[in-house]
């Protein structure tokens, strides 16, 4: 790379351009081994006698942090001074972001290691999906013949992925909706962050399920609204409890997220009918419902909307990779070209040859293949955990019935005497990856519980691991305070 050298000041210019090749050795950017630039190609680029250059590289050589090889150019040595030190931006003590930002907790950052046992939630097999032949799409979108414009796109996404993502979910959900309505977003989140921009002002009632996903609760809170937990039970969002000036509720109708319990057909009729009687928005999740293991599904609420109040939003991070980072929106008509507009804002369209390769994986029939492929694995290792809680946890925990995703939760016993972190704690000493629910609600929770995920755990550590965890709740009731 250039190096840049800045020659503003007063003072011997030699001098300066010494310590700034020092700077730049000792912080990292320049790291051992890397090549300088000659001393004539250098003073060229600064305005500057070749001389002038060449007395900063001596005094660098003789102190041990550049080596010049005959032939072959300057070069910085393996260990400069034995010694680096960090490079940062500016502290800035006097800048602060918003209140709420400094209030909300600081995103996990990836394990040093990678868990034994990986009872995480929302993670998907990556070995499971068919990666030589998505390289085969994305590098046929690379092709000089179908870079056509250098120019931007859509801000709704590739055309030919909102045509593929209208069918699919038209077929295996019953979405009514055209390409025109699909609206293609970096992921299930940035979906929400859309709908958010253009639908809350400051002060905004939002709902959302209580216990429910935690970005989107605090997404909502970033963008000013005032947000409500509102209970959920064994049929889903309790409608009744619906705050009235809610203009916003935030659902996940299918497979309610954490405790995975689907939404009944009433409760489902009762909040489209609120909604329509308030005026207010609801946004449908359909995260993870691609991977039905039990029973037909029930119609998304988008299908069953006839006044137009209803967004679904879905997304490819389940069923491909979360790094892909793919979604969609589905919105009705009123909302679309505010929604446009703020993708544009945003970040314009995303990566179009990634959009126009799920275009393909999708019309190849390569998503329902994975799909189907994927849903017979994580069936059965669901199925050995389930044998597993009925078999040696049945004192400890008690299974929530769930028919679809890539986790199920299950409540603490009432009279299981452990406590929560404690079992966590233990758990995660004995290299386990498993999540309390507790965190799962923005209030105190009604129940103590465990949510297990299945998708990134191979079927043979399942077993292995349970028997862990139970050592982990056996270690919790042993030093429980008596």
């Amino acid at each position: 790379m250039d190096f840049h050298v800045s020659l503003a000041g007063r003072g011997d210019l030699s001098a300066r351009i010494y310590r700034q090749l020092l700077d730049a050795v000792l912080d990292g950017r320049l790291r051992s081994g890397e090549r300088l630039p000659p001393t004539r190609e250098l003073a060229r680029r600064l305005g500057v006698s070749r001389n002038t250059v060449a007395v900063a590289y001596e005094r660098l050589t003789a102190e041990g942090v550049l080596v010049g090889q005959v032939g072959a150019g300057t070069f910085v040595c393996a260990e400069p001074l034995g010694r680096t030190r960090s490079r940062a931006a500016p502290a800035g003590s006097g800048v602060r972001p918003r209140h709420l930002w400094r209030s909300l907790p600081t995103p996990p950052s990836e394990p040093a290691t990678e868990p034994v046992y990986d009872f995480r939630v929302g993670v998907p097999d990556a070995r499971l999906f068919p990666l030589e032949t998505w390289r085969r799409l994305v590098a046929r979108e690379f092709r000089p013949a179908l870079v056509r414009s250098p120019g931007y796109g859509d801000p709704s996404g590739h055309m030919g992925l909102r045509e593929a993502v209208a069918r699919h979910i038209g077929i295996s959900r019953s979405v009514r909706a055209s390409a025109a309505d699909v609206l293609v977003t970096q992921g299930a989140q940035q979906a929400l962050d859309l709908i958010g921009r253009v639908l809350i002002e400051p002060g905004c009632r939002v709902a959302v399920e209580e216990p429910g996903y935690p970005p989107a609760r605090l997404l909502f809170e970033s963008l000013g609204a005032r947000v409500t937990g509102v209970p959920v039970d064994s049929e889903g969002l309790d409608v009744s409890a619906l705050p009235d000036s809610a203009r916003l509720v935030y659902v996940t109708p299918s497979h309610q997220f954490p405790l995975g319990t689907p939404m009944s057909l009433g409760r489902r009729a009762a909040l489209l009918e609120w909604a329509e009687r308030r005026g207010a928005v609801v946004i449908e999740d359909d995260y993870d419902s691609e991977f039905r293991f039990e029973d037909r599904p029930l119609e998304p609420l988008q299908s069953l909307d006839r006044s137009g109040h209803v967004i679904y939003v879905g997304s490819f991070s389940k069923t491909m990779l979360p790094m892909l980072r793919l979604g969609f929106l589905v919105a009705p008509a009123s909302l679309q070209p505010a929604l446009r507009r703020a993708r544009q804002l945003t970040d314009w369209h995303g990566e179009l040859p990634t959009q126009a390769a799920l275009a393909g994986f999708i019309g190849e029939g390569l998503l329902g293949r994975h799909v189907r492929k994927a849903t017979r694995e994580y069936a059965a290792r669901r199925e050995l955990i389930l044998a597993a809680l009925r078999r040696d946890f049945r004192d400890w925990l008690e299974p929530i019935p769930s028919a679809a995703g890539l986790h199920l939760c299950a409540h603490l016993t009432s009279d299981a005497g452990v406590d929560m972190n404690r079992v966590t704690a233990y758990a995660n000493q004995a290299g386990i990856a498993v999540q309390d629910l507790a965190p799962y609600y923005g209030e105190a929770p009604a129940r103590a519980g465990l949510v297990l995920g299945y998708g990134a755990i191979p079927a043979e550590r399942i077993e292995p691991g349970l028997r862990h965890l139970a050592e982990s709740f056996r270690a919790a009731w042993n030093s429980r305070d008596v």
